[in-house]
């Protein structure tokens, strides 16, 4: 018998469509198999990789400054967009990028009578998602803070670095619900999903006329929170009409690895204005690392020694580091008010090493503290330009608040226009404004080679965090090239011609592995005559037409291959404490025959043994890789011998 329906479930029957809830938006990657749905009151984000939940049901939202908070949304309106280009890139780890995403701009109206709009821009790549609010008045907007915060499913084992002004701290593995709910953590945050199928990094990108973030655990959920500038604390963005914020990234793959090649935080930023082929990547000598902490002191005879030794390894930079301005006084750290950086220091002649490097083929950089550059800009780059200078360092921002973002688009923009090389240092961690400006060629935002020199956090352990971490969000500038290698058990921390933990070895694999167009040459000049493995480190390129991840753990090793025209370049780096032979196969190369030349670790710390041998793609290639060591391989193609008729 078929059952009976009464009156009253008949009429609930026909009143449900009329009272469904809104059904969300959901915007697929290309290949289906990235999703991310925003509710559809705007209210909440979920991200989902295959079959699997990534990041959970999560909040979304603003918290406005002046204005009432944003009352209950619907959506209004959905714009759709599909997108599939390659983007000519300069001076990075690849030639081009391939920007291929659907997204949408979904705009929700406040109910009742005030019906304020809030956007949302939503992207779905293969690689993972972004978002980001708008709001298109053209009045003012101010903003406290966001609402959004990111909700991991399950409990991921995540890594993590402490937010600290200088960006320059160790990561270490923590799941979320071990991290400290009073302490904010640094992007990117990197998590393996419960799962074990997806690595996922949280980050930011294209900060322009927004600021920085930390995230700060809130339960289960990374919280968002804006960074203030010092001076108001309560205010983190003020925007004078309208406001486009950050983009809120979750970065995707199978394994940790797999994300270094991804092109999501760049492909998030405006494509350059204007001719950037005037940008050359290379390699610089450099006199801080070797030199006392306060900076050398500002000497011709000390410049030119080190300009000799850049024009004989082939190195197309040499860097001036602290000391060499009028007034610095006798540190390198301190903004002292009687600095002035357009004119040099006492018997020092800028314009005359300028001649005298360019005879050789080297181009000068030079060093600055921010605060003496922010208040003059153009007045201190019109006179490098005008002196001949190549290019700028400059240090110790150490902020990532509203103010300093616009300075870092400031201070890109004027450095672009007079064809500089830009380098950041005390900086937050990258963005993509690399994208936007070539010249911009590598940021600090890391705890780099320098800390050798203070302590003895920079161990095997966490120069095999840093590819699968920091490096993710774009180039680091290391400064890599110590060449008194040693071990964990033999280092001792010293200010001048400082030690490192690690291998000649792995030394060298540092400039494979690090991505950085502008690589420092850091240790003294001396350090390198007749050193074994200098060649290798006069021959690699900064700059690539191709990165594959090939194999490795974080904090473990790596094995990583870059392509630079018809020349492939391997970096293998371990922190096993008991060495490791890595097997390294080379089905990745295209068909034919090439000259594989290996630098591995020798019989001692400082000693790497060279050998050479012609391989295939079906050839497997053995690395021995002493405790904390490394190896560096050139495969280079063998033309065939033509047969005579």
């Amino acid at each position: 018998m078929k059952p009976l329906l009464t009156a009253a479930a008949v009429a609930s029957a026909l009143l449900q469509p009329a009272f469904a809830a809104p059904a969300p938006a959901t915007i697929a990657s290309p290949d289906g198999n990235v999703a991310i749905r925003i509710d559809a009151d705007g209210g909440q984000f979920t991200v989902s990789r295959g079959s699997r939940t990534v990041i959970a049901p999560s909040p979304l939202g603003l918290e406005l400054d002046g204005a009432p908070a944003f009352g209950a949304l619907a959506l209004e309106k959905r714009d759709n967009v599909n997108v599939d280009r390659t983007i000519a890139l300069v001076a990075t780890k690849a030639a081009t990028a391939r920007d291929h995403y659907r997204g949408a701009t979904l705009t929700f109206r406040e109910r009742g009578d005030a019906g304020r709009r809030l956007l949302i821009d939503v992207r779905a790549y293969n690689d993972g998602v972004a978002f980001r609010y708008r709001i298109a008045d053209a009045g003012p907007v101010r903003v406290r803070g966001e609402r959004t915060a990111f909700v991991p499913a399950g409990d991921p084992e995540c890594l993590v670095s402490v937010a600290d002004a200088a960006h320059e701290v160790t990561f270490d593995p923590m799941k979320v619900s071990q991290l400290s709910a009073s302490q904010g953590y640094d992007v990117p945050v990197v998590c393996s999903a419960p799962s074990g199928r997806t690595t996922f990094a949280i980050t930011q990108a294209n900060l322009s006329g927004y600021t920085g973030a930390s995230l700060w655990r809130d339960g289960q959920a990374l919280r968002v929170r804006l960074s203030a500038p010092p001076k108001r604390p309560a205010l983190a963005v003020d925007s004078p009409s309208g406001l486009t914020t950050a983009w809120r990234v979750v970065m995707m793959g199978d394994r940790p690895g797999d994300l270094i090649a991804s092109h999501l935080v760049g492909n998030l930023n405006p494509a350059p204005a204007g001719d950037f082929s005037w940008v050359k990547p290379g390699k610089a000598a450099w006199d801080w690392w070797s030199g006392p902490l306060a900076g050398m002191k500002p000497d011709m005879a000390s410049y030119k020694r080190f300009i000799d030794f850049a024009a004989a390894a082939g190195l197309p930079y040499y860097l001036i580091d602290a000391g060499w301005a009028w007034g610095t006084g006798p540190g390198c750290c301190d903004a002292l008010p009687g600095t002035d950086i357009t004119r040099a220091a006492d018997g020092i002649d800028i314009p005359a090493l300028v001649r005298y490097a360019a005879g050789k083929g080297v181009g000068l950089m030079l060093w600055a503290h921010w605060e003496h550059v922010a208040p003059r800009i153009d007045e201190v780059l019109d006179t490098y330009a005008r002196w001949g200078i190549k290019g700028v360092k400059i240090d110790f921002m150490n902020r990532d608040d509203q103010e300093v973002v616009d300075f870092y688009q400031r201070v890109a923009d004027a450095t672009a226009k007079r064809h500089l090389l830009l380098d950041l240092h005390g900086a937050y961690v990258p963005a993509g404004l690399q994208r936007t400006y070539p010249n911009f060629i590598t940021q600090e935002g890391v705890r780099g080679a320098e800390w050798n020199k203070m302590d003895k956090s920079i161990t095997p352990r966490h120069n095999l965090m840093l590819p699968y971490t920091r490096m993710l969000a774009g180039p680091i500038d290391y400064t890599p090239g110590g060449f008194r290698n040693g071990t964990p058990a033999s280092f001792t921390v010293r200010a001048e011609l400082p030690f490192t933990q690690f291998t000649r070895g792995q030394a060298l694999a540092m400039y494979v592995v690090y991505d950085s167009p502008l690589q420092m040459v850091s240790d003294e000049p001396d350090t390198y005559r007749e050193a074994a493995g200098f060649d290798f480190i006069r021959r690699v390129p900064t700059a690539w037409d191709e990165t594959r991840f090939l194999s490795g753990a974080p904090g473990r090793d790596i094995v990583l291959a870059r392509r630079q025209g018809g020349n492939w370049y391997l970096g293998a780096m371990t922190a096993d404490e008991a060495g490791r032979d890595e097997r390294v196969s080379l089905r990745f190369l295209p068909a034919g025959r090439y000259r594989a030349t290996v630098w591995e670790d020798g019989a001692t710390p400082n000693d790497v043994r060279r050998v050479e041998r012609i391989v295939t793609a079906a050839d497997t290639l053995a690395l021995r890789l002493a405790p904390a060591g490394g190896a560096a391989v050139v495969l280079e193609p063998v033309q065939a011998t033509a047969k005579n008729n």
